[in-house]
């Protein structure tokens, strides 16, 4: 019995230790293929189409890693990665193209393994991260549509152990952003994400100003008036 004991020990340890491993392997591949393929927030998707290797064999990879919510990080961080890549994904199958909108279900359709699953790009977005972490707002500055109107992506993945500090740093560089928050005499004028996510950016009673004020370095008034600039979805392709 000891050694039925002892070997079922052994064996788990050995899955989980493979586990971890594979999930680890994933995010610096990742992190490789996001620093060769990424420039200034565009992506070289032209190159990636020539020579797709790379990141079809991160997706496959991912195909079978499962991630435990209770893990926030890694979980997090593995379906950020996922996404952004997924999205790189559906571009490049369908490239040259000028904007992600000109395929059909780009985000709604399209159904891809991750996870151990069969998702789309929205139900990543909305199920797997926002539905499980209502309070985590900083989502829609890591999270890239493949467009320009989005926060820019970064040139790395993002890591369990450093993903706060990413998700801040993000989401900093975002509101600061001149482009981003558009602020000339009182009036500004916002991103269309701050106005269909907006019960993300006012929960527990904040006001949209009030959420931005709290990564601007540069406070707008409480009583701005905000509007919404069109969003751009013009692809944000390497020039």
């Amino acid at each position: 019995m000891r050694y039925l004991i002892l070997a079922a020990v052994l064996s788990l340890i050995t899955i989980s230790a493979t586990f971890g491993q594979s999930t680890a392997d994933f995010f610096t591949k990742a992190d490789a293929f996001f620093k060769t393929h990424i420039t200034d927030g565009r992506v070289n998707y032209a190159a990636i189409k020539t020579n797709p290797a790379e990141l079809n064999e991160l997706l496959e990879a991912a195909k079978n890693i499962q991630v435990s919510e209770a893990n926030t990080n890694e979980y997090q961080a593995f379906y950020i990665n996922g996404y952004n890549l997924l999205v790189i994904k559906g571009i490049v199958d369908n490239y040259p193209l000028k904007s992600p909108l000109d395929v059909g279900g780009f985000f709604d359709g399209k159904k891809y393994e991750i996870g151990g699953n069969k998702t789309t790009l929205n139900d990543i977005e909305n199920k797997l991260l926002r539905a499980k972490f209502p309070s985590e707002a900083r989502f829609h500055f890591v999270l890239v549509c493949g467009g320009l109107g989005c926060p820019p992506i970064i040139n790395k993945a993002y890591m369990r152990a450093t993903l706060d500090a990413q998700l801040e740093k993000q989401t900093k560089l975002a509101i600061n952003n001149p482009q981003f928050i558009q602020f000339n005499k009182n009036k500004v004028k916002i991103s269309q994400i701050f106005e269909w996510y907006k019960g993300d950016f006012t929960q527990n009673g904040q006001s949209l100003v009030g959420f931005i004020n709290k990564y601007r370095s540069e406070q707008l008034p409480e009583k701005t008036k905000v509007s919404y600039y069109p969003y751009d979805w013009t692809l944000n392709e390497t020039k």
